[in-house]
């Protein structure tokens, strides 16, 4: 890990002992959950087999070189909605949040929202999820695998100006390979907002500004409002051009929509207090991204009105 980031995540800890702190090898803290309840007439243990599996191949897991003590560990949100399974053949969404700690706070901001409506995968009770570094077993490791190193770049990013570029280049592998294997949700021009879709949003010439936008709103923006919210937020607010630009680049990419279900709701806190000549900019900025949010972009405006 870079020495910002070990900082900055140390800085958040000061509550945790240095005497509890564990060194481990797994990445992620990862809450995990299969909702079946769209699914008539089976056994209800595969779906409490298939949530223990995937937990425990989040959590126990290593997915890189880097080395984390205990509370660096990554705080993600999996949720699995099974919406037909038969033959051992499941098709479901997956949504999926990545949270990021605040720079000596106890706050946490979202760095990642999105749900995959593109997950089908071969599944029977008690088969098991095996980790293998060069080629995912099955779709349902190379999807984890994907969003695992996807989060771990996105993190990156948001301590050090593009620092997650090694696990970019991982999740590129991964789609390139599942790209052969006919399964859905990884193939180009599939649709724009598939996990091909998602990872080009942060890699796409295009479309990548999102990367410095991680990097300035977090560890210049939010982690800096702590002990000088004035400064703090203005970062924040120059960051947000970056949206604007990806917008005039490609107004359908899902990194839009991706920003928008992590931070809008943020950015109505972020801007309570500021001078309403920057909240008026901020929303004029925002409001022809997100033209049908406008009940939540006129709380930036309008914060007495909340």
């Amino acid at each position: 890990m870079t020495k910002e980031k070990i900082s900055a995540i140390i800085g958040v800890s000061l509550m945790i002992s240095a005497g509890a702190e564990v060194v481990c090898a797994q990445e992620f803290r990862a809450t995990v959950e299969v909702n079946s309840q769209q699914v008539e007439g089976t056994n209800r243990n595969v779906f409490e087999t298939l949530k223990e599996q995937i937990s425990t191949y989040m959590n126990e897991t290593k997915f890189s070189d880097a080395t984390f003590s205990s509370m660096e560990r990554l705080e993600c949100n999996v949720y699995l909605t099974v919406g037909e399974y038969a033959d051992d053949h499941m098709k479901c969404d997956l949504q999926l949040q990545l949270i990021r700690p605040v720079y000596n706070s106890t706050y946490t901001t979202t760095l990642f929202n999105f749900k995959d409506t593109r997950v089908e995968f071969d599944y029977r009770e008690g088969d098991p999820l095996n980790y293998n570094e060069t080629q995912p077993e099955n779709n349902l490791t190379a999807i984890l695998d994907f969003y695992a190193n996807l989060f771990l770049a996105i993190d990156f990013d948001s301590f050090s100006p593009r620092g997650g570029e090694r696990f970019y280049e991982r999740a590129q592998s991964i789609v390139q390979q599942q790209q052969s294997s006919g399964e859905i949700g990884w193939r180009t021009f599939e649709d724009t907002k598939n996990r091909a879709a998602v990872l080009s949003s942060y890699t796409d010439g295009n479309t990548s500004g999102i990367r410095n936008l991680l990097y300035n709103y977090h560890r210049k923006g939010l982690d800096e409002m702590v002990t000088s919210p004035d400064k703090g937020r203005g970062v924040i607010t120059e960051s947000l051009k970056e949206i604007k630009t990806i917008y005039d680049n490609a107004p359908m990419s899902v990194a839009l929509s991706i920003f928008r279900d992590s931070k809008l709701d943020e950015l109505v806190n972020v801007y309570s207090k500021a001078p309403e000549t920057e909240r008026k900019d901020v929303y004029d900025l925002l409001q022809p991204v997100y033209p049908t949010e406008s009940q939540r972009l006129d709380k930036i405006k309008n914060p007495e009105q909340n």
